[in-house]
């Protein structure tokens, strides 16, 4: 191959390349702009960093999720462990339903640089750029990429990956300052829907411990 032919290749790489992580941080700002609310199926899954000697070991859950911008949304465990997480503009509230607890936090200081801010709470781009450092990642698994990494070094949050199928929510990868990564692919997404006005109200169930943090 020719000299010129070997710049033209490049040059047009590099095009598509810049093409498809530009492609990413517009599909987010697409997404954070045009969906008010959403609902999905999600399987997680949780790898933790293998201790010496040992294999590391993968948990799967699996249930579904629905938000209403700006701050309200719902992560509702069904496999293999019930367990819920709402937030309703105010509290968020952790149920576990094997222990019988609710945990709850004011959502103010619960959410800032964490994933549900990222796809829930976020009225804007902007808003979201006060918390994280936002970037285009290389196109793969045939969906766009953006790079999310938390301004605060104070919580737990290493980086964030959001990929999207078009303008719609495909995954999200989570990498905590641990080692320990999650990752959430969404299926049966409906942008918009029209959901009851009780999603996001959140009541404990009778008999449950009841803690305020």
């Amino acid at each position: 191959m020719s000299l010129l032919k070997k710049l033209f290749v490049i040059a047009c790489t590099a095009a598509l390349a810049a093409s498809a992580w530009a492609g990413g941080m517009e599909s987010l700002e697409a997404f954070v702009k045009n969906a008010k609310s959403g609902r999905a199926e999600f399987t997680q899954t949780v790898t933790a960093p293998p201790k010496e000697g040992q294999t590391a070991r993968a948990k799967v859950s699996s249930g579904s999720f629905e938000f209403q911008r700006p701050g309200k949304f719902r992560f509702d465990y069904k496999k293999p462990f019930a367990q819920s997480i709402v937030a309703d503009g105010e509290t968020l509230s952790l149920y576990d339903a094997d222990l019988n607890q609710v945990t709850q936090r004011k959502q103010a200081q619960a959410l800032g640089s964490t994933p549900a801010a990222l796809i829930a709470a976020a009225p804007d781009l902007r808003a979201l750029q006060a918390d994280f450092a936002l970037e285009a990642a290389p196109e793969r698994d045939g969906l766009q990429w953006v790079k999310a990494t938390p301004k605060s070094k104070d919580g737990q949050l290493q980086s964030v990956q959001i990929g999207f199928q078009g303008d719609a929510l495909a995954a999200l990868e989570i990498l905590d300052s641990f080692g320990q990564r999650s990752v959430l692919k969404f299926s049966k997404v409906e942008l918009n829907p029209s959901l009851p006005a009780g999603t996001f109200q959140f009541k404990a169930p009778a008999g449950a411990d009841v803690i305020r943090q």
